[in-house]
């Protein structure tokens, strides 16, 4: 996968919030790895912010929702995954500000 679809994924995953947070989940760290096949399937490991989230169908739903209009895609697999353990430190100065934490 090149560099500018890479770019455009994760610019299309800013657009999906965290209900809880308000916040994009590629700004909260919650993308850990991105990769796509040959057959345009692209996987996506993220975690959330808490284990047993009530929302995180609605999250993998707004995932695959956001890529859908990125043509190279042809199918997205969301795995949540708890390790390694998600924490504050893992969000972008942005996320920080927005939440207040220092």
């Amino acid at each position: 996968m090149n560099e500018e679809l890479k770019d455009n994924i994760m610019g299309a995953l800013e657009l999906v919030i965290d209900p809880e947070l308000g916040v994009d989940i590629v700004n909260l760290g919650l993308v850990y790895d991105v990769d796509m096949n040959e057959e345009g399937l692209v996987t996506i490991n993220m975690t959330l912010t808490a284990m047993g989230c009530p929302l995180a169908g609605t999250i993998v739903d707004q995932v695959k929702r956001a890529l859908a209009d990125i043509p190279e895609i042809k199918d997205t697999d969301v795995n949540i995954v708890w390790n390694p353990p998600w924490n504050k430190d893992m969000m972008s100065r942005y996320a920080k500000i927005a939440l207040g934490i220092r």
